[in-house]
């Protein structure tokens, strides 16, 4: 049964799993010029919304009546891997890639990155590597998150020393991404290899900026680093400003420090300052599962779900799992576990929460 730190560390890996997903493959995806089509352009302010389910319906039609079909494709794409669907994903990158032409390098190289990020996420380790060896071999294609993607696929593979090439490569591209400091430390973590990863994370806090973004984005690296004092300091002039992601950052270190009254009272703050939304309800159910109160945390829980919005839907079906193992009602818990694995067959630790519930 999980402790309250193992919740807090599967919760923590879930949004390490979308900052690979934004920062690796979404990285161009607001980069959709051209689109005229009525429900192409409809299915691209439905993905600026992280509306994914709406989005996935508005870009089938599309496709379905040959709407602009490269862009019908790659947005369907998109809002799959938004569900967390991605064999459909896949299928959808690979049927744009066969509608562009030599007059399309860019739109090439943008489809395979897609598809390299999904076949990972599929455990397609070998498929991910000869997608970016595709995109690397082009004289114009050099790309720090084909090199990540790569390294990342060589890593679950065991080759370390080409991963850290890789990696190293990514990094002299984009010395100033924290997101791609992160993704590595996950790739890493994933391994049981965290001690290799921490080297980025230092690495990550010498970058230089005095912008919002930067102290929030320092908090977050103290805060894989496990120093919540540090990060509590640099989270504390963007959480007065009512930066949205540091206010919802200092939640989370509220929780890793068990400080559950300072953790809901910010997710409070939140919701007062931002209104309702799932990752509130979740960080509010997080609070209540730590204090043994799961009958609160599944109100809270179910409230989030029933929200349209997509953003941390995973987290929440996740969670509402976990409050019921920790009720001790095991049959209602693994019931939650195979709707959770049927929705997120690639997440493995669905899959291990399933073997174990089966056992009770």
């Amino acid at each position: 049964m999980f402790s309250g730190k193992d919740l807090i560390s599967m919760n923590r890996k879930m949004k390490l799993a979308v900052i690979f997903v934004s920062a690796a493959v979404l990285v161009s995806g607001c980069a959709m010029g051209g689109a005229t089509g009525e429900k192409t352009v409809a299915g691209n302010a439905a993905l600026e919304k992280e509306a994914y389910g709406e989005a996935a319906a508005l870009f089938e039609e599309a496709a379905a009546e040959g709407e602009q079909p490269v862009l019908a494709w790659r947005g369907l794409g998109m809002a799959y891997m938004g569900l967390a669907q991605y064999e459909d994903a896949e299928n959808a990158f690979q049927e744009a890639l066969d509608h562009t032409d030599k007059r399309m390098p860019e739109t090439v190289r943008d489809l395979q990155l897609y598809l390299a990020s999904t076949q990972y996420r599929m455990n397609e380790y070998e498929e991910t590597i000869n997608t970016c060896d595709r995109i690397l071999s082009k004289d114009d294609g050099v790309s720090s998150d084909a090199y990540f993607l790569r390294g990342a696929g060589y890593l679950k593979q065991g080759q370390q020393e080409e991963a850290k090439q890789d990696f190293d490569a990514a990094v002299a591209l984009s010395p100033d991404s924290y997101d791609l400091y992160l993704n590595i430390y996950e790739c890493y973590e994933e391994m049981n290899l965290s001690g290799l990863g921490t080297g980025y994370l230092q690495s990550a806090l010498d970058i230089h900026g005095d912008e919002t973004e930067d102290p929030y984005h320092r908090g977050r690296i103290y805060y894989y680093l496990e120093d919540y004092e540090r990060a509590q300091s640099e989270l504390a002039v963007p959480v007065e400003a009512q930066h949205e992601p540091a206010m919802y950052l200092m939640g989370e270190v509220y929780l890793a420090q068990e400080d559950y009254v300072h953790a809901k009272n910010m997710y409070e703050q939140l919701r007062g300052a931002y209104g309702d939304t799932p990752k509130c309800y979740n960080g509010l159910a997080m609070c209540a599962m730590e204090e043994g109160k799961y009958d609160e945390a599944l109100a809270y829980l179910e409230q989030g779900l029933q929200m349209e919005d997509e953003t941390g839907r995973q987290e929440l079906y996740f969670n509402e799992m976990v409050a019921y193992e920790k009720k001790l009602d095991f049959e209602t818990a693994k019931q939650k576990a195979q709707e959770y694995v049927a929705k997120y067959p690639s997440d493995e630790r669905g899959q291990k929460e399933l073997v174990f519930l089966k056992t009770r």
